[in-house]
């Protein structure tokens, strides 16, 4: 069996404004413990400990665009990275989708917030209290 509990090795998100892009994330992804790892021309990956999410202008030169239903979930270590994540997403340019604090929808043990970044990509940190879920099942 694979120790390996991620089902997805990275993401990729585009980008128009390439340096306002990275200022946004150099800002906010520290608070979730993550930091640049790669660089390439137009390219920049994120992780902990290989790159997990790249930030680059497109491939084929033409604009980036939104996916409409599309977002990104980080996972958060506590509720208070989460609070962390949202405050560093606003102060670097980002607007609120949906502040920090718990989603009946996702069940108890969720806790978590929304934001769209400079580009308008939709991005999450979700903190699962692991105590709580157990306690659930």
């Amino acid at each position: 069996m694979d120790s390996n509990p991620s089902i997805l090795s990275h993401v990729s998100i585009g980008t128009n404004d390439f340096e306002r892009a990275i200022a946004f994330y150099d800002q906010v992804l520290p608070t979730l413990g993550c930091k640049r790892l790669m660089e390439h021309p137009g390219a920049i990956a994120y992780g902990k400990q290989y790159p997990e999410f790249w930030v680059q202008t497109p491939i084929d030169r033409r604009p980036a665009s939104v996916g409409n239903g599309t977002h990104i979930g980080f996972i958060a270590p506590s509720k208070d990275a989460v609070y962390a994540f949202h405050q560093a997403a606003l102060a670097a340019g980002g607007v609120d989708e949906g502040a920090p604090g718990g989603r009946t929808e996702y069940g108890e043990p969720y806790y978590g917030c929304f934001v769209r970044d400079p580009d308008g990509h939709k991005v999450e940190a979700a903190y699962w209290d692991e105590q709580l879920d157990r306690n659930l099942t």
